[in-house]
């Protein structure tokens, strides 16, 4: 592999818990390519969305390093964090976090927007565009259903064109139908903008779509298989 786009070297985390410190991730080490599709898989309590957040800023880690884009997130502030996902990462939760007061089209505006970028509303209506959603540009989240919302919450994070898109469980809110629709467009937006893709999931065939699975076991990497053969 040329330099990994994202790497962690014996990462550990441990919480604080009302029984006394928990151990969550212990010694994690994994680079991903630019560019790569990666899964991560395991029983619920492995690990896998504390990894995700650590790979993101937005979880600590209490040991070891990770690096993204050559850059040390275990040695920023948060103010730094939060800076270099804004211009670097978009980030796909589970649960959509959209702002319920806001329309589609600004809940996606909203982070261009303060990135500086003068085109914001713009690019925001292009991305809905993107995702099927270009007559829902007006609708606030209450007003759209579950896999609409999803689609503006990945609108949101391709938007600013993010070198590493991170999805938490995408569709694990959604049923077959949409979940396979929103997987398409994920896809889709991380080959139209070259993006790295790293994907939490509990859906094997979605794992499968990637290039490459790791499965976690108990906070560490049970198995680590070699990457699809280049067709």
């Amino acid at each position: 592999m040329t330099d990994p786009i994202l790497s962690l070297t014996d990462a550990t985390l441990t919480l604080s818990g009302n029984a006394g410190p928990v151990e969550i991730l212990h010694g994690i080490t994994l680079a991903v390519a630019k560019g790569e599709s990666l899964a991560l898989v395991g029983p619920s309590g492995s690990g896998k969305s504390s990894l995700l957040m650590l790979m993101g800023g937005l979880e600590r880690a209490t040991g070891g390093q990770i690096h993204a884009m050559g850059h040390d997130l275990t040695t920023m502030n948060e103010d730094a964090l939060a800076r270099f996902r804004r211009n670097n990462m978009g980030v796909v939760f589970q649960s959509f976090h959209l702002i319920p007061t806001m329309t589609a089209l600004e809940n996606v505006a909203t982070p261009l927007e303060l990135a500086g970028h003068a085109d914001a509303f713009d690019r925001a209506e292009e991305e809905l565009r993107t995702v099927g959603l270009g007559d829902r540009i007006d609708h606030y989240p209450a007003q759209m259903s579950g896999g609409e919302q999803q689609r503006v919450a990945l609108a949101r994070a391709a938007a600013p064109r993010p070198a590493i898109l991170l999805a938490d469980e995408p569709t694990g809110n959604l049923d077959g139908a949409n979940g396979q629709a929103i997987m398409e467009l994920l896809f889709g937006l991380q080959q139209r903008h070259g993006a790295t893709l790293v994907m939490v999931t509990h859906a094997p065939d979605l794992a499968q779509q990637c290039d490459r699975v790791v499965r976690l076991m108990d906070g560490r990497i049970a198995e680590e298989p070699a990457r699809k053969a280049a067709e």
